[in-house]
């Protein structure tokens, strides 16, 4: 019985490692393993709402001067950085190859307003598209650990 005793613990103690996976319903798993940028929809979801998010901004009259200055060929640069950024930052494949929050926003004088603006237009897009809450709680979370590098700079 002796012998017995950790064969049994280390039986229990396997099976408790896999038991959330018999008990959880399929789909709950399903949905546990995929990605933030799997769960938005991959590449075309994220490329469709950061066109509608830029779109917004470019057309406020308190934002539009950001995107004045730029030609189509900038306003496209901006673009595919936004949708690479994106891209990887909710675990897609995209590589961002562009400079970092805080050199990117160098000079531009963003303000607190500015940027809470900002938010309102990105939480409207993501409205639009109907993308759910756990999911939009999450785009905006890391979007907002990056106020310090973009605010004020």
């Amino acid at each position: 019985m002796k012998r017995f005793a950790p064969f049994l613990y280390c039986t229990l103690a396997a099976f408790a490692a896999v038991a959330p996976f018999y008990v959880a319903p399929p789909q709950a798993v399903a949905q546990q393993q995929k990605s933030l940028y799997q769960r938005l929809g991959g590449y075309d979801a994220i490329a469709a709402v950061t066109d509608d998010f830029i779109g917004r901004l470019a057309t406020d009259p308190s934002l539009k001067r950001f995107f004045v200055t730029h030609n189509k060929e900038g306003l496209t640069r901006i673009r595919q950085h936004v949708i690479d950024f994106l891209c990887n930052a909710t675990g897609g494949p995209c590589a961002y190859t562009g400079q970092d929050m805080k050199t990117a926003h160098t000079g531009l004088n963003i303000t607190e307003d500015d940027w809470n603006n900002s938010v309102k237009h990105l939480t409207a897009t993501l409205d639009k598209f109907k993308v759910p809450d756990k999911e939009k709680g999450e785009v905006l979370g890391a979007i907002s650990a990056l106020k310090g590098d973009i605010v004020g700079r």
